[in-house]
């Protein structure tokens, strides 16, 4: 797996969230999923993992 784009992840979300009415928990999610994660929970995971390991999990 490839490090994740955060920034996409937080523009999908944000646009999710405001522009599509879900509430940011749901957009998270859609975020993540967009990159290969089944949940925004598990994507900071994934993400914290890397940052403390400074490799790819």
């Amino acid at each position: 797996m490839t490090i994740p784009d955060i920034e996409a992840f937080e523009e999908r979300a944000a646009i999710a969230q405001y522009d599509g009415g879900l509430s940011r928990s749901d957009a998270e999610d859609l975020a993540a999923r967009a990159q290969g994660f089944p949940s925004a929970d598990r994507y900071w995971e994934w993400l914290a993992d890397y940052v403390v390991s400074r490799r790819l999990p």
